[in-house]
């Protein structure tokens, strides 16, 4: 059973969002400013942009401030650095392939359904707008509203606290392998998402679906 450990069925899922259930990818946004300057895109994602940035506006810091900090950094940078922000929609094309429909049979077949994300409080308002199937889980932990982020413990701990889970009853999925390992830690089991096909298997196996 793919990304599975060996114990009792779980329950309960327990979804990640960006990339598991919505592709999300700046290069999607990034690549038309660059206008096909793959090289000088990818030194921007890894010197200005970084991951390490984005992931402060995640745990609870404000796009604007955010934003602020970095373009005192490069101001050289400034106009790409605020389409981050402003243009950031434009990183979501759409859902992932398959995994939103699972997500809907799971809810049709009485499963309770629930998230963790790492993502901003405003980014991810502006997403349940665009995709209602976001707005369907029995519960949601949103790390930029908790300001802890994932692969912390305590955000696993804290949904499996506030809603009255047993972690044992868990199956979490998650495309980050730190995350699937930190969900292990806690006592869920866990699911390292490379696809909505493997995912329905797993999920079958289990009798979930």
């Amino acid at each position: 059973m793919t990304g599975m450990t060996e114990r009792a069925k779980p329950s309960i899922v327990v979804f990640d969002v960006g990339q598991v259930l919505i592709e999300w990818d700046p290069r999607h946004l990034y690549r038309e400013l660059f206008d096909g300057y793959e090289d000088l895109m990818e030194d921007f994602l890894d010197g200005v942009c970084t991951p390490a940035w984005n992931l402060e506006q995640d745990r609870g810091r404000p796009w604007k401030d955010a934003v602020a900090l970095l373009t005192e950094e490069h101001p050289d940078c400034a106009e790409l650095i605020r389409a981050y922000d402003d243009m950031w929609e434009r990183m979501v094309p759409g859902p992932i392939p398959g995994t939103p429909e699972i997500l809907a049979e799971l809810k049709a077949r009485g499963v309770p359904v629930y998230a963790i994300t790492n993502f901003s409080v405003d980014k991810f308002e502006l997403t349940r707008k665009r995709f209602d199937f976001l707005n369907g889980f029995d519960g949601i932990i949103v790390s930029g509203a908790e300001r802890l982020v994932k692969p912390d413990p305590a955000i696993y701990r804290l949904l499996t606290d506030r809603y009255g889970l047993d972690p044992k009853d868990c199956y979490f999925i998650d495309d980050n392998p730190d995350n699937v390992e930190a969900a292990k830690s806690v006592g869920m089991s866990a699911h390292l998402f490379m696809g909505a096909e493997a995912l329905r298997r797993d999920l079958e196996s289990l009798g979930m679906l």
